[in-house]
């Protein structure tokens, strides 16, 4: 029986960008980029544990605000539940402790990268309520 691992995501946004994660050599599904974060302990809420994670991964304090998805993906590990939520910064920016590289894309450029399938749900989420509100801003008055 394959193992259940519960992990949280922060969707970190500054300025209109947002914080991408490339995972390291050393993690698994290395290469691939994800929204940074890591497992809920056991007594932990999934909150606390994102910001804890953000402490740890990224040497970074965030508020963590409303979720963005939830999503279980098969792996060969075992399946894997992510919740990612909307995060902003609240003190200095992130510093790479365990990521090879980080980068704050538009969201609509998003997809140019190679997402863990995890994360794939919340990527195409936060670019299509992108593109719904990028339309509703471009949409006359009165229409």
């Amino acid at each position: 029986m394959k193992k259940e691992i519960n992990v949280v995501g922060a969707v970190v946004v500054d300025g209109g960008k947002i914080l991408c994660a490339r995972r390291s050599e050393t993690m698994s599904l290395p290469g691939m980029w994800e929204f940074p974060g890591g497992k809920i302990e056991a007594g932990e809420t999934p909150r606390a544990a994102l910001a804890r994670e953000m402490r740890e991964e990224l040497d970074c304090v965030v508020e963590v605000e409303e979720q963005v998805e939830s999503t279980r993906h098969e792996y060969d590990f075992g399946f894997v539940t992510l919740t990612t939520f909307y995060s902003t910064l609240a003190g200095d920016a992130p510093r790479l402790r365990e990521h090879s590289e980080i980068r704050w894309l538009d969201p609509g450029e998003l997809g140019s990268l190679e997402w863990a399938p995890a994360d794939i749900p919340a990527v195409e989420k936060i670019a299509a309520d992108d593109a719904a509100a990028a339309a509703d801003v471009s949409r006359p008055a009165g229409r």
